[in-house]
């Protein structure tokens, strides 16, 4: 085994429970995992992440986390206590990486030790480092959080020279807005799941993701997970829903205006922590106006009041959608799509409901439009060369591809695909429609959404989350750059549903003239904080940011603010009219939140900023105390009369890796060799310092053993190479939805929307194709016709729970019928309806 540097440790020859053989046993069964990475694996350079047990076996120092969250109408905040003992003999540093939201205003740090309360600065962040690093080297106790450089929705916490039997406790604060389903529900998720990231070109040697993360199976995470959730609406609490286990609701008064739930004892770190909030009413348009800091902050961004206004556009019904446009699905095929979209009972599989989407997709789209479907993995896939019509022959050579398709490109290396895609000519009087679905297991996410915000002019792009731990930077952020919408597909939800809401949106005709104005009295005026917005869809809120500069009025004065915007020709505005006296809040809210939506639009990165707008970010994160990729919190102990004695060891803080969803799939590696591959479970050319104070031999051997005991799961699936046992031959015969008769169903429909009278249809409806025959109720009624006419009735009757997935395929038969059959559609209707013994009401037809 070639170890780093070529150098062989000299801790391998020591005596160890592990004999050699065992060890060869083990890499021989690694070797023939490895599918095309088939080589001795000698050729692998393989270093194993240390840092999980201490020289006795003990656990590692972090104890607990705890959550504290208050939801108030649509805005949360979070309240997350890390709690570490050190239970060694040495002082420890540790490193703890874990997820965050992407829409998360982290404004505040504070650690607790010894009696000691030290609240952290954000600081620009070498200069954070710098502190940090000056105070471990001077034997003082620090601290540092930092947002991850690649990624926004990745956080790292050091903490530096913990004395042996101390205990810290680490509080974080943050401010989210909550976004709202399509059901009326806000929702909240407390990330607990970090899948490992692929890494594709380019260096990643300070990633929080490369450097400090060991993993480890479920049931060996050292430490435990509590939450108390209290939930207050004006409007009164119908309901709160969750994915995991939770105390009953408990209601804090009788008119249900405020409740209360926690998480039960046990979580397992096995899914994100949802929580779906039901008011009795949403869509009420607001404005707030919050307090600033006129001392503390006199020519800052605290300064001035700031103003938070939600509207809910009343953007009219359309019968008449677009039926121009080029639609493009970049489809994930990543080893990980083959995993369960959730650990729930039976959850399909990822690529399973990718393929059941794209035929729902492709039955739905308007005949006259383009489209086309690529596949992505380490390589990447399109079904056709460039766009093309959709048409009969078209759309049947795309359903017979995505029936094969599989999920066995390899690693998530999405940027590729994007950038071929841009690059191809535009259709004619067809704007750009790109729809994403990934796990979004991508390690440097700036790089992704700087290529969508290059290309945003030309398109609109849709994105999906498929799976806990899906990166919400990633698939938040392409959306946002591109003026689409994001959804995250995880518990009981469907990619299905989700993603033809979507296509809805796509279709609808464009909003224009998009603006926001305020009348307000004199001597005060508003500057705007949030992008410009150019884009609106019917049924989702907006939620603008300003300042308020000037001079307040008394408090008896109203301000009115007016969203205005034209739709097919008309004008139309929205317009709330508002106190303008302004309220306190001690966390200031939403001045916090009015920073994060400046801080998305500018911030690209600690890399890829540019100068002007770093200059920006720099100014507003540290003024407002909202951490960016610029900055970083650090706080060092002021007790300097008793420095930490004796030497420092490192102890990194596991993250649970899910086997069976995102598992220890061998992946590529950047700037690795061939035969070089990373594996959950184990990291390449990692810190070697990990082994300090370990039993080097013993922990290589438990290590590499249980490494090996991943690699047994049946559902080990290669991320990062072909699998070789999956066939792509097109020719092959795959029979993949089984008993799904409404897939089944709608895979028969015709690209402009009929159905044809055959063996299959008949099979569907019950009934043999002499009996369908023979129920034609008109002599000369085209076949077509009534096998359309049948379709329609059988998704009425034995799908409605589902008719946000088929009702746009199901317009198109309608109008179909409308076209080809109307002076018989009435007595088609009535056969049908009693041939399938249906209550539909004939009036669905427009009868």
């Amino acid at each position: 085994m070639l170890w780093k540097g070529s150098l062989k440790p000299s801790w391998i020859a020591a005596p160890n429970p592990f004999r050699i053989e065992e060890i060869a046993l083990c890499s021989l069964r690694l070797e023939a995992t490895l599918g095309e990475y088939r080589q001795p694996l000698s050729g692998i350079t393989m270093v194993l992440q240390g840092g999980l047990l201490t020289r006795r076996e003990e656990p590692v120092p972090l104890k607990s986390i705890s959550v504290t969250l208050s939801i108030r109408e649509f805005v949360a905040g979070v309240s997350a206590t890390l709690n570490y003992k050190n239970e060694e003999e040495v002082p420890l540093e540790t490193f703890f990486v874990f997820p965050m939201d992407d829409d998360s205003a982290v404004y505040s740090f504070e650690a607790e030790m010894d009696g000691e309360k030290i609240k952290a600065e954000l600081k620009e962040k070498a200069k954070a480092h710098s502190i940090y690093e000056s105070a471990i080297s001077n034997r003082r106790q620090a601290f540092l959080l930092e947002e991850d450089k690649y990624s926004k929705d990745v956080f790292c916490c050091s903490v530096g020279n913990l004395n042996p039997g101390s205990n810290v406790a680490l509080t974080l604060k943050y401010v989210q807005e909550l976004p709202l389903e399509a059901d009326g529900a806000l929702r909240y998720v407390l990330p607990a799941v970090l899948n490992p990231r692929y890494r594709g070109s380019g260096s990643f040697e300070d990633s929080c993701l490369d450097m400090k993360t060991p993993v480890v199976p479920l049931e060996d995470l050292p430490y435990t997970l509590s939450m108390v959730a209290t939930i207050s609406s004006q409007h009164g609490i119908e309901r709160v829903q969750s994915n995991c286990a939770f105390s009953p609701t408990k209601y804090l008064g009788e008119d249900k205006t405020s409740a209360q739930v926690s998480l039960a004892d046990g979580h397992k770190f096995d899914r994100d922590v949802e929580l779906l909030i039901y008011y009795s009413e949403v869509h009420t348009p607001t404005v707030a106006v919050e307090m600033g800091q006129p001392r503390d902050n006199s020519d800052g961004f605290m300064k001035d009041p700031s103003a938070m206004v939600c509207f809910y556009p009343n953007i009219p019904e359309t019968q008449s959608p677009v039926v121009s446009g080029e639609f493009i699905f970049l489809m994930d095929r990543s080893g990980s799509m083959q995993s369960p979209i959730s650990k729930q009972i039976n959850s399909q599989l990822r690529i399973e409901a990718a393929k059941e989407t794209l035929i729902l997709l492709l039955k739905s789209l308007p005949m006259g439009c383009y489209f086309n479907i690529y596949g992505f993995g380490s390589s990447y896939e399109a079904f056709f060369p460039n766009s093309v019509k959709y048409t009969q022959q078209t759309m049947e050579e795309a359903l017979r591809r995505v029936k094969l398709m599989q999920a066995n490109l390899g690693g998530t290396e999405i940027l590729t695909p994007l950038q071929i895609i841009y690059r191809q000519p535009p259709v004619e009087g067809h704007p750009l429609q790109l729809f994403v679905f990934t796990d979004g297991e991508v390690a440097d996410t700036f790089n992704i959404i700087n290529e969508v915000k290059r290309n945003r002019l030309r398109h609109r792009c849709f994105s999906f989350g498929i799976g806990e731990g899906a990166s919400t930077s990633l698939i938040k952020g392409i959306a946002r750059v591109a003026g689409g919408t994001s959804e995250f597909i995880t518990g009981k939800d469907r990619m299905q549903s989700k993603a033809l809401r979507a296509l809805k949106y796509a279709l609808q005709p464009a909003v224009e003239d998009v603006s926001v104005t305020w009348e307000l009295p004199a001597k005060l005026s508003a500057k705007m904080l949030s992008p410009e917005q150019t884009v609106l869809y019917k049924g989702q809120r907006l939620i603008v940011y300003a300042l308020l500069s000037g001079t307040m009025p008394p408090a008896e004065a109203t301000g009115e603010v007016y969203l205005k915007y034209t739709f097919q020709g008309k004008s139309f505005d929205n317009r709330v009219t508002f106190s303008l006296q302004p309220k306190p809040d001690d966390n200031f809210t939403i001045h916090r939140l009015a920073a994060k939506s400046f801080l998305h639009a500018k911030d690209m990165g600690f890399r890829d900023t540019p100068a002007n707008d770093k200059k920006d970010v720099l100014k507003i994160s540290i003024d407002c105390g909202v951490i960016s990729s610029q900055t970083a919190f650090v706080a060092v102990s002021k007790n300097s009369n008793k420095p930490v004695q004796g030497p420092l060891a490192c102890r990194d803080i596991p993250r649970p890796v899910l086997l069976g969803a995102a598992s220890v799939m061998p992946r590529r590696c950047s700037g690795a060799p061939p035969r070089s591959v990373c594996l959950r479970g184990v990291s390449l050319a990692t810190r070697t310092n990990h082994y300090k104070g370990l039993d080097k031999a013993h922990a290589f051997g438990h290590r590499l053993k249980k490494m090996c005991m991943f690699l047994e799961e049946p559902s080990l699936q290669m991320e990062g190479a072909c699998c070789p046992i999956q066939s792509t031959n097109l020719e092959t015969h795959c029979t993949v939805f089984g008993e799904n008769h409404l897939v089944q169903l709608i895979s028969l429909q015709n690209a402009d929307g009929s159905w044809c009278l055959d063996e299959n249809l008949a099979g569907i409806l019950g009934k043999s194709l002499e009996d369908l025959q023979a129920a034609v109720p008109v002599k000369d009624a085209s076949s077509l016709s009534w096998a359309t006419v049948l379709a329609v009735v059988w998704l009425h009757s034995n799908a409605m729970q589902m008719k946000g997935e088929w009702e746009l395929l199901e317009k198109k038969a309608r109008d179909w019928i409308h076209i080809h059959a109307a002076s018989i559609m009435q007595e088609l209707v009535k056969a049908a309806i009693a041939l399938i013994k249906s209550s539909v009401d004939p009036a669905i037809f427009g009868i």
